[in-house]
């Protein structure tokens, strides 16, 4: 039987795309040991202001951010839409060009995925694809079961720094992380269900919203996001206004 792929999907606003996206990223990677992670800025968030940056500036920092990072890829499917960007949609678009909900797997901050019930199709959603949820600062994933006790019984837990041998598949690992209450992933799973991967992870505590503010403020951004994208602001003289960079929102 043919290996199932295993593609990882990082969406968001990404106005602009910081080192806290980049890290989320990364833990999916290799928590999951997924072979690609496409990343997607939407056109207009369901939850939130039209973005401050165009479709156009976000999508040229992502790909500025992710250049360089083996098995990442800059898709540009929520910019062609015209109207608001739903998970739900894109990930039937995406096996509508033949992916399978199992090869799926959507990685959401955990502070976002507490939101959950109010996404476009829940809980349909969750059965188009794996989500992988990352800790956030104030938000550990420990708390999610408690938090979201309708979905416990669907969550797992996986530490991303526990390597796994690439021939043996996620639920034959044996690399889960202790949460209380959430079994690891090691225990079994139908290959016909949907899983939601708790990853704990360290990432960088830095929001799209203080970036912004920031800039309009005239302060410095090293470190909030790679040297290339801080670049590419500057020189478009993206953020400058405080009223806008404050209003839009955004992780």
């Amino acid at each position: 039987m043919t290996a199932r792929r295993r593609v990882g999907i990082l969406g968001g606003t990404f106005d602009p795309i910081h080192c806290g996206h980049l890290d989320a990223g990364t833990a999916a990677l290799a928590a999951l040991d997924l072979q690609e992670l496409l990343v997607l800025p939407s056109n207009i968030p369901p939850h939130r202001p039209q973005p401050v940056a165009s479709g156009y500036h976000r999508f040229a920092m992502v790909a500025l951010a992710i250049s360089g990072r083996r098995g990442w890829r800059a898709l540009d499917l929520e910019l062609r839409d015209d109207g608001r960007s739903y998970t739900s949609d894109t990930l039937q678009r995406l096996h509508d060009l033949g992916f399978h909900a199992q090869e799926l797997f959507f990685v959401v901050g955990a502070d976002a995925f507490l939101e959950i019930a109010t996404w476009k199709n829940y809980p349909e959603v969750l059965n188009l694809a794996h989500f992988a949820v990352v800790s956030r600062r104030g938000v550990p994933i420990g708390d999610l079961p408690a938090r979201l006790p309708a979905l416990a019984e669907r969550m797992r837990a996986i530490a991303p720094t526990a390597g796994r041998p690439k021939d043996r598949p996620l639920h034959e690992s044996g690399v889960g992380h202790a949460v209380q209450g959430v079994p690891e992933a090691s225990d079994p799973i139908r290959m016909h269900e949907t899983v939601i991967f708790l990853i704990d992870a360290t990432t960088a505590d830095v929001s799209a919203t203080a970036i912004r503010v920031a800039r309009a403020h005239r302060e410095s951004i090293a470190g909030m996001v790679p040297s290339a994208v801080c670049q590419h602001i500057e020189q478009h003289a993206l953020y400058q206004d405080v009223t806008a960079a404050a209003e839009a929102g955004g992780g």
